[in-house]
């Protein structure tokens, strides 16, 4: 089974943060992200490692949908009724 490769990206003043996890490794991203915001020689902080969740969620949510909803029909979408006066 071949893994998706993702990354999150943060570009903080002159400093750019590359995450980049395997789907399926999305805990070992967040371990990643609190040993940055703990590492003093970076100013990479709490509130960077918040944001970058805060994104990682909104993707695994977006995913979720996808897979939720891909299959299944638009019942709200009314069906085409031809006319029958046209000929």
């Amino acid at each position: 089974m071949q893994r998706n490769h993702k990354q999150l990206i943060l570009n903080k003043g002159v400093e750019k943060y590359i995450f980049r996890y395997e789907e399926g490794q999305e805990g070992e991203l967040l371990e990643a992200l609190v040993a940055q915001a703990n590492d003093s020689r970076t100013d990479f902080d709490w509130f960077d490692a918040a944001v970058l969740s805060f994104k990682l969620t909104q993707s695994l949510i977006g995913e979720a949908d996808r897979i939720l909803y891909d299959d299944v029909p638009d019942i709200f979408t009314p069906p085409v009724v031809e006319s029958e006066d046209e000929e």
